[in-house]
């Protein structure tokens, strides 16, 4: 990634809606972005569901996201969900 325009932290409080936040940043304007997820400890269905919308917008505008902090349980959830191949992920 040779730029990185935008960096969100994740709130463990308001995944869906930081995630829906992100997911309209990208259809507006797009560039590359990086979703600190260091406080999320679980994903739920909306949450899963907010991702893919991202991944979506993220393909058709041809941008990389890379999740950062994203914990084993998480990416277990992800990889189950095939969803990994969609991201770039960084400690």
């Amino acid at each position: 990634m040779p730029t990185i325009d935008n960096i969100l932290n994740i709130d463990n409080a308001r995944v869906v809606i930081a995630l829906d936040e992100a997911a309209d940043k990208l259809e507006r304007v797009g560039g590359e972005m990086v979703l600190d997820f260091s406080s999320v400890q679980r994903f739920d269905s909306g949450t899963v569901r907010a991702i893919e919308h991202l991944a979506n917008i993220a393909d058709k505008k041809a941008v990389k996201v890379a999740l950062r902090g994203v914990n084993i349980d998480l990416y277990k959830t992800l990889k189950l969900m095939k969803l990994t191949d969609r991201f770039t992920f960084l400690n």
